[in-house]
């Protein structure tokens, strides 16, 4: 599986987007390789490396598997009850592959519903994954904001 198709890459995209919305945190989890990272640059510097800026979120695997158990807790105050979320993935786009590396880039809205609140979030995806006889992981996941700011009081208290 050293090539991968839009179609698989979509499904992917869309499988993962369910268990977000579902809450499905530890199968979420488990689509990550080992040494993946996930990052959120800040909406000021978006195109910045996060050795080189400030970011929302710069996880290696084992910080955000640390986030994911956070988030199942009660000591996540933000996130308990959980926010509902319903995310809409568009514009898959599969881009170079390098040996078992394939660059993907997506739009994504999502819609965040917490406290009589709904807000919206647009962004950009810009994922490396590994494609091999294991199925499709992230390597990298990164979720760009198109936003200029964070509405007051909102906040980033779950996962793009």
């Amino acid at each position: 599986m050293s090539a991968v198709t839009r179609q698989q890459v979509e499904d992917f995209l869309f499988h993962e987007a369910a268990l977000l919305d579902e809450w499905r945190l530890d199968e979420w989890y488990g689509l990550f390789e080992p040494g993946a990272t996930y990052e959120v640059p800040t909406t000021d510097r978006p195109n910045e490396r996060s050795d080189r800026a400030q970011f929302y979120v710069s996880d290696d695997y084992e910080l955000l598997g640390a986030r994911v158990k956070r988030l199942k807790s009660r000591h996540a105050h933000a996130e308990n009850p959980h926010s509902r979320t319903r995310r809409l993935i568009t514009n898959v786009r599969v881009g170079r592959s390098e040996g078992h590396d394939v660059r993907v880039d997506a739009a994504f809205l999502i819609y965040k519903i917490r406290d009589g609140n709904v807000d919206s979030f647009v962004g950009r995806y810009e994922h490396v994954l590994a494609a091999n006889g294991d199925g499709i992981r992230f390597r990298r996941r990164r979720a760009v904001l198109e936003l200029e700011v964070l509405r007051p009081g909102g906040r980033l208290s779950f996962i793009l």
